[in-house]
């Protein structure tokens, strides 16, 4: 079986602009690299079958060292919500083969390989979530048994199948943080 890595990165950023941010978020200077590129590393690192890294509002930045792994997904709707972009991802999931995606965010750089590769192994149940200190994060393994279960539309992604199918889903401890870079002050925090 195989299991593709999804980075979803295609959204506005309006929350980072907003308070006072210049440009997108993702291209945000972090730690010597864009945020987005710190994302884009680690889920490539961790040596899934395939990385596909979903864009939107803005291009991306793809590290040099992750180019040839990688493969952008283009999501023209993504003012229509995160669902839109995981649709996107998952369509090119299913076009090339793979029988479940593991799903992160382009804006967690601090989420580990480590975390993407746990989260992949974990095939007990349809759904993996990762768990930071018991807090749930990303990123989840989805199977192709629960993707006609996703929303096609609006801000919410997985979070909602995991709601109402508790019965579908493993918690996987892993390290690392879930720690979103949504605004100048997230962004200060975590550096």
């Amino acid at each position: 079986m195989t299991v593709a890595a999804i980075v979803l990165a295609a959204g506005g950023g309006a929350r980072f602009t907003a308070s006072g941010g210049e440009g997108h978020k993702l291209l945000a200077p972090y730690l010597g690299r864009t945020v987005v590129e710190w994302a884009i590393e680690n889920a490539v690192a961790a040596g899934l079958d395939a990385t596909y890294v979903v864009r939107g509002a803005t291009d991306l930045p793809i590290p040099p060292l992750a180019a040839d792994r990688v493969v952008v997904v283009r999501n023209d709707a993504w003012r229509d919500g995160i669902a839109t972009s995981l649709q996107a991802g998952i369509a090119r999931a299913r076009r090339d083969g793979h029988a479940a995606v593991v799903v992160g965010l382009g804006d967690q750089p601090l989420v580990q390989a480590e975390a993407w590769r746990r989260v992949a192994r974990a095939t007990s149940t349809p759904i993996a979530v990762a768990t930071y200190d018991g807090v749930r994060g990303n990123p989840v393994r989805l199977s192709s048994m629960v993707w006609p279960l996703l929303p096609k539309t609006g801000d919410a992604g997985a979070r909602v199948v995991m709601r109402r199918r508790p019965d579908l889903v493993t918690e996987v401890p892993c390290p690392g943080r879930a720690a979103d870079i949504d605004t100048v002050e997230d962004l200060a925090e975590w550096s």
